[in-house]
């Protein structure tokens, strides 16, 4: 716990110092902001020395932010979406890209910046995905589930940091993924472990804290920049192993519908894997905000 504390306010404390202009008092009923994107790569080789293969591929993307404000409360919305392809010449199409998330949290005013909280997190993949010619996941399969009461502290829909020491966390896997083994069952699915639930088993089910951190602000004229930091620690087993999900979403945008989106994550599970899973997506981008 001290160890997400540790990082959630040496965050707070970078965000607070880099925001110096006054917010203005947001407007009560609902708030909605959005961005569609779609980016493209493609090379093509034609008797070209140094090597190379034609490729193409393609991410689509949802970043969809719907927020409610009514005298002491607040509720905060996001939804996640992205899906991406690639087809390298004379392979199979791959993905590149598959990710479900929504966020909601909801805020009763306290003092100042801080607000009495409850949220709840849900993220899973739309698609299956296969390694060596056998299915690994598929959708809601992982499944994660968080929620739980909190404090949040809130400056404004860009800036805010909520923590909850009482964190409820629950891992939903297929049966065949976990079922013991027999003909034709994958040794690592069934060996138990798989994302954390154990051999035979269709759950997992977690206790701990969580904080959630979100700073979005411009570098620059037309250049966003978005943060989405998400700690958590489980008590029931291992509690200094914090698994961590940080992401950085970079828009420069060039003119209304065209612009250069790069997005990094970086994700620390020790349940899924020992190490650092990191994800990088950069192209040109057509987008459609709303």
């Amino acid at each position: 716990m001290k160890k997400l504390l540790a990082i959630a306010f040496l965050f707070g404390a970078l965000t607070v110092s880099a925001q110096e202009k006054k917010e203005e008092q947001p407007k009560e009923g609902w708030k909605r902001t959005g961005n569609i994107s779609f980016l493209f790569n493609q090379s093509a080789f034609n008797n070209w020395l140094a090597g190379g293969t034609n490729n193409i591929s393609g991410t689509l993307g949802l970043n969809y932010d719907f927020n409610y404000i009514k005298g002491d409360w607040t509720w905060d919305n996001k939804l996640i979406a992205s899906y991406g392809l690639t087809k390298l010449k004379g392979e199979d199409i791959q993905k590149t890209d598959d990710r479900l998330e929504l966020n909601s949290l909801l805020g009763k005013k306290a003092s100042g910046y801080w607000y009495y909280s409850a949220f709840f997190n849900f993220k899973t993949q739309m698609s299956s995905t296969d390694v060596g010619g056998e299915q690994q996941s598929h959708f809601f399969s992982p499944a994660y589930f968080q929620f739980g009461p909190g404090m949040l502290w809130k400056k404004s829909d860009n800036l805010k940091i909520n923590i909850a020491p009482a964190t409820s966390k629950l891992i939903v896997v297929h049966d065949h993924f976990t079922k013991v083994p027999s003909a034709g069952v994958n040794a690592f699915n069934a060996a138990g472990g798989y994302f954390g639930v154990e051999a035979n088993e269709t759950t997992r089910f977690e206790f701990g804290a969580a904080v959630n951190a979100y700073y979005k602000f411009d570098l620059m004229e037309n250049v966003s920049v978005e943060n989405i930091l998400n700690l958590y620690s489980n008590y029931i087993e291992e509690a200094q192993n914090v698994d961590i999900d940080y992401t950085v979403n970079v828009v420069m945008k060039i003119n209304k519908y065209l612009s250069a989106n790069l997005a990094l994550q970086a994700i620390y599970d020790d349940n899924a894997y020992e190490g650092f899973q990191t994800r990088e997506v950069f192209g040109l981008g057509v987008n459609y905000g709303f």
